[in-house]
């Protein structure tokens, strides 16, 4: 009924085959394990740089105070500048804003708006940076508290520090002045658009929308809407 193998080298071959077997499952577990702990890292580092991007997202994104246009010609209804007061959202590291842009959508189509801190088209007139009038089209400058224009180093939000970002809105796509408009190289003179009857500035009942977008890919959109009505030239009126 029963039958029994007594001979060694039958029972030596049974062995070894199943050695051979173990031996590869071994190997094929150790293989799956190495491609495991690969992927769990490679999941792990894409994880905290995602991570990482969200953060930035939120944390390092621009707050806008206020925004002001300051009136250039009452009876023609147009602004000289427009100026939008802005600090570091909460928990913000510095903020570079001579890496940020500004995508803005005006009356006179749309641009990408970066920044500067040199006048208008090629002018030497350094001293006249501080003019929102003879800054060129799609591009900002920053002002400190104190009303100085900042180069690009000096240009960067912290916890302790404000800024506000000044705008042309004769140029466009504020208004419709061009960079030639603006400044007239072979003359060396500035154009003002609030007061020539050729060129339209931003002005009354004007609306534009704006995405400041810092260097973190963090966005923060606005409204600009102007007045009906302006009182009187020089006066701040609030968009």
């Amino acid at each position: 009924m029963f039958e029994f193998i007594n001979a060694d080298e039958d029972r030596g071959q049974v062995g070894i085959g199943t050695l051979i077997v173990f031996i590869a499952m071994v190997l094929v577990a150790a293989i799956a394990a190495g491609v495991l702990i690969n992927t769990a890292g490679f999941l792990q580092s894409q994880a905290e740089a995602t991570g990482q991007e969200s953060t930035d997202l939120v944390s390092e994104r621009i707050d806008v105070t206020s925004e002001v246009g300051i009136v250039g010609n009452n009876s023609t209804g147009e602004l000289e500048s427009i100026k939008v007061s802005v600090s570091g959202a909460a928990g913000s590291d510095q903020i570079d804003l001579s890496e940020t842009t500004i995508q803005a959508v005006g009356p006179n189509g749309q641009a990408n708006l970066v920044f500067t801190d040199e006048p208008a088209n090629g002018s030497t007139d350094t001293a006249n940076i501080g003019n929102a009038s003879h800054l060129n089209a799609s591009t900002f400058a920053v002002q400190n508290t104190n009303g100085e224009f900042q180069p690009a180093g000096d240009a960067v939000l912290d916890r302790n520090t404000d800024f506000t970002i000044v705008i042309n809105p004769a140029g466009e796509p504020f208004g419709n002045a061009t960079n030639s408009d603006i400044y007239d190289s072979g003359s060396g003179t500035f154009t003002y658009a609030h007061n020539t009857s050729s060129l339209v500035a931003f002005g009354e009942s004007d609306t534009s929308s704006l995405e400041i977008v810092s260097p973190a890919s963090a966005t923060t959109s606005l409204e600009l809407t102007s007045p009906d009505l302006y009182s009187e030239d020089g006066e701040a009126v609030r968009l």
